[in-house]
């Protein structure tokens, strides 16, 4: 019988295979795309491969000083590297946050009908790709500054009482005011973000109802329409956003429930871990969905290209 901490370890250890990898295949596929074929490039690639950086990062930043805890370095980080860790973590976890919500937002404008309201937001859209970004990073680095004052070692396992802690790391107490105020910055933006993702993928969800009603109309019944690449994008953008915010609430119900909770549980925080790196891991195979052809296509051209070098030598 394997125990609990094997399967764990097992889990942890997987899921950064799997990420990283998906991740850096759609990356090097999106700069294939740019390099290559620059004519088939769309502004929204750009935050594709802004998201799928971001997820690179955020898996390393989480997973990798976990992992070392299952192999017994329970006092892997001192209080330099757990603030710098914690704090990047975060940060990339905030940048997840604000770009998945511009995805949806972007995406919502693009599929939009010409005469619309928000038709002329469409010519500008892709003139905010880069000042959002900008955007994204200043305020998540920001409101994360109170992680390098309050952050430290873990040095017991046991504690009994209210606070932040993860398998290496706990916070330390600080001024309530300061508290307060980082907590309400956290909860502002992310109640912004989140909002903001539901409603884009809402009106989503209702143009695409109009279109294949005004669809049903046109094309008789023999004949099935086949779908735009625009109609394809925005099903995998909504099926993503669903992604995002179910491993979002559950991470953050589990993390209220941890730092309330009198005597810390190790396994639970590290099930949190592995929930809150799930949607960074699954991410790159949501968006793959529709680029199986061009992946194959990337693939195949790589493996030619590695056998001509080899055989050449």
């Amino acid at each position: 019988m394997f125990s609990s901490d094997a399967i764990l370890g097992f889990l942890f250890i997987s899921l950064i295979c799997v990420g990283l990898m998906g991740n850096l295949v759609l990356f090097m596929l999106y700069i294939d795309t740019f390099l290559t074929q620059s004519c088939l490039k769309k502004p929204i690639d750009v935050i594709f491969i802004h998201l799928t950086l971001v997820n690179v990062l955020t898996i390393l930043f989480k997973m990798m000083p976990d992992v070392m805890s299952f192999f017994g370095e329970r006092y892997f980080l001192d209080d330099v590297g757990c603030k710098a860790t914690l704090y990047l973590y975060r940060v990339t976890r905030g940048l997840s946050i604000c770009t998945t919500a511009f995805l949806s937002v972007f995406q919502a404008i693009t599929i939009n009908p010409l005469n619309s309201k928000w038709a002329w937001l469409k010519s500008k859209l892709s003139m905010c790709i880069y000042p959002s970004f900008l955007f994204f990073w200043v305020i998540n680095l920001l409101i994360y500054i109170h992680i390098i004052e309050t952050v430290r070692a873990r040095n017991n396992f046991t504690f009994a009482g209210p606070g932040y802690y993860t398998v290496h790391c706990q916070t330390s107490q600080l001024e309530h005011h300061y508290s307060m105020a980082f907590l309400n910055a956290m909860v502002i933006r992310d109640l912004f973000f989140v909002i903001l993702m539901m409603w884009s993928s809402i009106y989503m969800v209702t143009l695409l109802y109009k279109h294949r009603q005004r669809s049903q109309h046109v094309h008789s019944l023999s004949l099935s329409p086949q779908s735009s690449p625009e109609i394809k994008a925005t099903h995998t953008i909504l099926l993503l956003v669903g992604c995002f915010v179910f491993f979002y609430c559950l991470n953050d119900f589990i993390a209220f429930y941890l730092f309330y909770l009198p005597k810390k549980n190790p396994e639970m925080e590290r099930i949190t871990a592995i929930i809150s790196s799930c949607y960074p891991s699954l991410c790159p195979f949501v968006l793959m969905k529709n680029k199986l052809s061009k992946l194959t296509s990337f693939l195949s051209r790589m493996t030619i290209t590695f056998s001509q070098r080899t055989f050449s030598r």
